[in-house]
């Protein structure tokens, strides 16, 4: 799910390594978009050729490319749009802490997308950002699943303010469905854990402890994840370059309280699947001390009856030898009801110690 890739030990700064997936490296698919408030067009195309050679003063175009496997690409990108060297690199080298940079021409921000597929299955994707004064670069790691695909429908019905607002607001509308889409991945998870609380209470297992382990080590990921966007929102709301308009500054800490109330179901998340392992540990060990204890009643009721049979079992002669009668030497071996009475001893026994043990609450 999580997964992380830097560029080879020891390589020289701003190197650009090829994305690749199962030993490919997969042709990037590019995606143009240009609108204003009356008109919107959207084009693909196959390389840097096909972007545009100069971006219009009015209206906004977007530039939203779906892979990392074309490293001539991102460098024509970065000579065109004049990209750091060094946000390139961040750009291939995938699981990168969310964080926010300032750049005379552009803001660089690089987040990371939690999501799940149609298994239910959790996913992790980076998507980095270029915003500038009046277009947008989208680098996505993978083109499988579009979590800009909102947006796009926003932009196509025209609907709210966005098409006739600057980049900066497509910037926090992106954001805000990168934002978005770690909510019903909490849900999730805490369905689940709500789901394996129950189960704990009535009869734990080791599987579901296992399944404890898992979900907290995701919501791990995910704070760290989370927790840095805040900076990123922040670093926009204080932007002093004159990229983000006041008018977006509003709907930034509208995003930013959803950050936090993020964190708060992270943090909430990880307590009680801790909470839960702990409950587990204590109804293991309950359940064994109530073993112990029945264990330990059986064993006490059986000394007192294994002692007697012990004695019993010496069968001492009741004469010697010679005839002579021998009365301290177990004269009961041959009484009618010896059997019977020491059987009626030993129930008897057994009973009194298990009304005793019920009146000292042991059972």
């Amino acid at each position: 799910m999580f997964r992380k890739r830097h560029g080879p030990p020891g390589s020289a700064p701003a190197t650009l390594v090829p994305h690749t997936v199962e030993g490919r490296a997969n042709k990037p698919a590019i995606q143009v978009t240009a609108y204003d408030a009356g008109q919107l067009s959207e084009r693909e195309c196959s390389g840097i050729d096909g972007l545009p050679a100069d971006i219009p003063s009015s209206g906004v175009t977007w530039i939203n490319i779906d892979g990392l496997g074309d490293v001539d690409l991102l460098k024509g990108l970065g000579e065109r749009f004049k990209l750091h060297p060094l946000a390139l690199e961040d750009v291939l080298n995938t699981g990168q802490r969310p964080k926010i940079e300032h750049t005379p021409d552009c803001i660089f921000i690089v987040a990371q997308v939690v999501y799940q597929d149609g298994n239910r299955a959790f996913q992790v994707e980076q998507v980095s950002l270029f915003v500038g004064a009046n277009f947008l670069i989208t680098i996505q790691e993978e083109g499988e699943y579009d979590v800009f695909e909102p947006v796009r429908q926003r932009l196509r019905a025209g609907r709210g303010m966005i098409r006739s607002s600057g980049a900066d607001y497509l910037a926090y509308a992106l954001l805000d469905s990168i934002v978005d889409h770690y909510f019903p991945v909490l849900d999730d998870i805490g369905e689940t854990v709500e789901d394996l609380e129950d189960s704990l209470l009535k009869k734990p297992s080791r599987d579901m402890v296992v399944s404890l382990h898992d979900y907290r080590r995701s919501l791990t990921h995910i704070r760290r994840f989370v927790w840095p966007l805040r900076e990123v929102l922040s670093g926009l709301l204080h932007d002093g370059g004159g990229f983000v308009r006041e008018p977006t500054r509003v709907f930034l800490r509208d995003c930013y309280d959803h950050v936090v109330q993020l964190m708060d179901l992270v943090e909430s998340y990880k307590e009680l699947t801790t909470g839960l392992t702990e409950l587990y540990h204590s109804s293991v060990g309950l359940r064994t001390n109530e073993i112990m204890r029945v264990l330990t009643v059986i064993t006490a009721i059986f000394i007192p009856l294994t002692f007697i049979v012990g004695i019993y079992g010496m069968n001492f002669a009741t004469r010697t030898e010679d005839g002579a009668a021998l009365p301290l030497n177990m004269p009961e071996l041959h009484h009618p009801y010896g059997y019977v009475s020491v059987m009626a001893l030993m129930c008897l026994i057994a009973v009194g110690q298990l009304l005793i043990f019920r009146k000292l609450r042991w059972l």
